[in-house]
């Protein structure tokens, strides 16, 4: 739900709930232990977060690159047991004192009954309001708060969407998926290339249009998922072709059993593994034996993955 202040109401089913609020990029292990808390309280449970990261608008440079589309974020909330996700306009309230977004959010509009939140919750301009001021304001408005001061660790470092952008960026998928609670994923337009793949009887989708943080270069056996609900193994290189002397960074599938005419649809690439890192093979028959053998560990990955969560 795209929240609209001056004329939204929240229906009554969800009001009186238990809600958190936070930007829950990524949707990860952490996010999952904080929806595991708003279940224990047997209410609808409420997501109340963003429709842009607040850093993009006050500091656009050193704004986080995005994990997690919207559409995306809501649907894997809603499958970690989210009853509403609201997404709220981040520029009209990042001007809101924390009275006033405590006012406006929790009591007007969600008019929440539990709020539940980690131990670094900052909220209203300037994240001006701390958790200290959170539960003042609960008190004093007859509602209950629980702060989470345990947030899951993983091998000795706590979860987080700053620990999960570093893995990809370094290519690191299987230690990133290890954080989620789904494969990472990247979406795109299929757009037309050089048409060098289709030659050598490899014919690859180029994906453009692409507004997440794209994993370091290299090739990746991935799951592709087409429009019509359909996925297929794919063999996903990202970088320039070295053995061809380009310069260009493309995202290129190769999508394993499939034949047709895609270009112009939305395709989504589940990262499964990265296989290896890019390399100049110096002829084109030596190239074609390295794509044959990426081909067969994306198999091995795919049906290995298939296994595991099918």
């Amino acid at each position: 739900m795209n929240w609209n202040p001056e004329s939204d109401f929240l229906p009554d089913n969800l009001k009186h709930g238990a809600v958190t609020i936070g930007n829950f990029d990524g949707v990860h292990l952490g996010h999952a232990q904080i929806l595991h808390r708003l279940k224990a309280h047997g209410l609808p449970i409420v997501i109340f977060t963003f429709a842009t990261h607040p850093r993009q608008i006050l500091c656009q440079e050193t704004a986080p690159e995005q994990l997690t589309l919207n559409e995306r974020k809501e649907y894997l909330l809603r499958s970690l047991g989210a009853d509403e996700v609201i997404f709220a306009p981040t520029q009209k309230i990042l001007n809101w004192t924390a009275e006033e977004f405590f006012r406006n959010v929790i009591i007007d509009f969600l008019d929440a009954q539990v709020i539940v939140e980690g131990a670094n919750f900052a909220f209203g301009k300037k994240r001006s309001g701390n958790t200290a001021l959170l539960r003042e304001f609960c008190e004093n408005s007859g509602r209950k708060l629980e702060i989470i001061h345990d947030l899951l660790e993983f091998d000795g470092a706590s979860v987080s969407s700053s620990r999960i952008r570093k893995h990809i960026s370094r290519g690191e998928i299987r230690e990133a998926n290890a954080l989620l609670t789904a494969p990472y994923q990247l979406e795109g337009n299929v757009i037309h290339g050089l048409a060098r793949g289709r030659t050598m009887g490899f014919p690859t989708a180029n994906l453009g249009g692409i507004q997440t943080i794209i994993p370091a270069h290299g090739v990746y056996a991935c799951r592709a998922c087409l429009q019509d609900g359909a996925s297929y193994p794919a063999a996903v290189h990202i970088g320039p072709n070295l053995t061809f002397h380009e310069t260009e960074n493309k995202v290129e599938i190769f999508l394993l059993h499939f034949s047709g005419n895609i270009y112009s649809q939305c395709l989504k690439i589940d990262f499964l593994e990265k296989l290896r890192d890019l390399a100049d093979f110096h002829d084109s028959k030596k190239l074609m034996e390295q794509i044959q053998c990426d081909i067969r560990e994306t198999e091995r990955v795919f049906d290995e993955f298939s296994m595991n969560f099918n």
